[in-house]
């Protein structure tokens, strides 16, 4: 079954894509990885889920927020390769936890994220990953991810940057 299937199968809602809100792209591509920049917690109403674990969030409202970073990351990969059936394997990903010096869980909040590739893309969907904390993330983001993955050689959708 593919990712597409998957989406569909788990009743998955991808939010928009996001767009950037800086100088930079949401991903590049490069030979046969795709370079996804650091995405949010980002609804499909625009809203982002804020807070600092360790102070105002606990773990299970982490891992919600990085489990919604991964739909928003999906959307990406879905504008940039025009199907998530496009993308060979997740290769890397960078979870980074908006949380107090004590907090000391990161890997189990990141575990929203990891734990949604897994169900879109099966085992190509567990790659190497980081988790670490930060004092503090844009606009109060509970977690932001960055992510690289090996996409097929002829996937190129609308919003693919060679």
């Amino acid at each position: 079954m593919g990712a597409e299937a998957r989406i569909a199968e788990l009743k998955l809602e991808l939010p928009p894509a996001p767009k950037p809100v800086a100088t930079y792209v949401t991903a590049i591509r490069h030979g046969d990885l795709l370079y996804v920049s650091g995405h949010g917690p980002y609804r499909s109403d625009g809203s982002l889920i804020t807070g600092r674990l360790g102070e105002n969030m606990e773990i299970a409202a982490g891992q919600a927020a990085a489990r919604q970073t991964g739909l928003a990351i999906l959307a990406t990969l879905r504008a940039h390769l025009g199907s998530l059936d496009n993308v060979v394997r997740l290769i890397k990903t960078l979870g980074m936890v908006n949380s107090t010096p004590e907090f000391h869980d990161h890997p189990r909040v990141i575990n929203g994220y990891s734990d949604l590739m897994k169900d879109v893309f099966g085992d190509a969907g567990i790659g190497a990953r980081s988790a670490v904390g930060m004092g503090a993330l844009p606009g109060g983001i509970a977690v932001e991810i960055e992510a690289i993955f090996q996409v097929k050689d002829e996937a190129v959708g609308p919003g693919s940057l060679m």
